[in-house]
């Protein structure tokens, strides 16, 4: 089952209804940003496994939600190679 969320307080009620195997999280987001919304994932679940997706110049940001337990992350624009190599290093 899929889901997809607006903000990141819907993702973390998402990853409580939807249990997925993988979660993308943007890190702007509103009402919650992608890194407070990753910590109480991990709260909830500290085997969940997030990647996360940014923009280039989010580097401070992506260490942060890498801390917080992200076990990888995306740069957009995405390549297709990319994405599978961290889809396949988050689900080892």
């Amino acid at each position: 089952m899929a889901g997809e969320a607006a903000n990141g307080e819907e993702a973390v009620r998402l990853y409580q209804e939807l249990k997925p195997d993988i979660v993308t999280m943007d890190i702007t987001m509103p009402v919650m940003n992608g890194i407070d919304a990753i910590k109480e994932i991990m709260k909830i679940d500290p085997n969940a496994k997030i990647i996360v997706c940014s923009a280039m110049g989010q580097k401070p940001m992506v260490i942060e939600a890498l801390q917080a337990g992200a076990k990888d992350f995306l740069v957009k624009p995405f390549e297709p190679a990319r994405v599978i190599q961290a889809l396949k290093k988050a689900l080892e």
